[in-house]
């Protein structure tokens, strides 16, 4: 199938309306470039990486792939306004910006040439993304993994909502890692899709073995949101989540929240493979993944049931 038309296609320089989702602790260098490989957007968790750490795998990713590639880049982390000035040092052009507004830096970031797109939770927010300048929209669906909007919208009612309410290009993000919720989501307007937790659990990606085992394993049901008081996030039940459940029904408020999950949770879960005390974020669709394929089979299986779907739909 062409994509030649296609406005996220055009506007991105990539093959597929695909991105990866720049996820902390999943998305490093060798992630990014297969998928870039691949045909799709591949993002740089940089949410995780300190800067020297951050420009190390710019640089390794730029070995990997002639194809383009970005940088998810969450605005409210302390050292965000350092990673885009190594950015854009380094030549970065996508830059995808998440957790804050896009306001205060998107004036900065076109001056240096960049296409920037900013991750969204309701429709309000994505109007003033666009009034801010920004060249497209990630709508993502509280199924998404990871940290999430506080009105829990789901990506089949935030995906329509939110191509009503802009004209610039949006992308659906939260609870897809199948061609046919691709392709379902195309059916809402959408002009391309970004993946997270499917291409998290590839051989590629940096997780822990264990964790992307423990994945594997999940069934429905078995991630929650928690830490609403908090910082809304996403993961996989384990004994952590057991104590954050406990706090939360007792009524604890956000600085207790914040003391139980202290620093480096999600470091111990999902890099260093600690399945009980750490923070395993993951997505809804962890209940449809059954493997760790390379990301090129991740893009082949894609694609291929995309268009199965699309001609099922053609069928009386």
């Amino acid at each position: 199938m062409s994509w030649s038309t296609n406005r996220l296609t055009r506007l991105l320089g990539i093959r597929l309306p695909l991105i990866q989702g720049g996820m902390v602790y999943m998305s490093g260098a060798k992630l990014v470039a297969a998928v870039a490989n691949a045909g799709g957007l591949g993002l740089l968790g940089s949410g995780s990486m300190r800067p020297d750490l951050f420009r190390d795998q710019v640089r390794k990713c730029r070995g990997l792939t002639d194809k383009p590639f970005g940088v998810n880049v969450p605005l409210l982390f302390p050292n965000s306004a350092e990673i885009l000035d190594i950015a854009l040092e380094e030549g970065i052009k996508i830059i995808v910006t998440s957790a804050g507004s896009p306001r205060r830096v998107i004036g900065k970031l076109k001056e240096h040439g960049c296409t920037v797109l900013h991750v969204v939770a309701n429709p309000l927010l994505a109007r003033k993304c666009e009034d801010a300048g920004c060249d497209g929209i990630i709508c993502e669906g509280f199924e998404a993994g990871g940290h999430n909007g506080r009105e829990e919208l789901t990506t089949m009612v935030l995906v329509p909502e939110c191509v009503a309410a802009v004209d610039i290009p949006v992308v659906a993000a939260g609870g897809i890692a199948t061609g046919a919720q691709w392709a379902a989501c195309m059916a809402l307007g959408a002009d391309g899709v970004q993946i997270g937790s499917r291409f998290a659990i590839t051989q590629e990606s940096s997780g822990h073995p264990d964790y992307k085992q423990r994945v594997v394993d999940a069934r429905f049901g078995d991630t929650m949101l928690r830490l609403k008081k908090h910082v809304p996030v996403r993961l996989l039940k384990n004994e952590f989540a057991d104590q954050v459940a406990a706090l939360e029904a007792r009524g604890a408020e956000g600085e207790e929240l914040a003391e139980l999950l202290g620093q480096g949770r999600a470091r111990r879960g999902m890099l260093e493979g600690d399945l009980t005390e750490g923070e395993l974020e993951i997505g809804q669709v962890s209940g449809l993944i059954d493997d760790i394929p390379t990301v090129a089979e991740v893009v082949d299986r894609l694609e291929r049931d995309f268009t199965t779907a699309i001609q099922r739909l053609g069928q009386p």
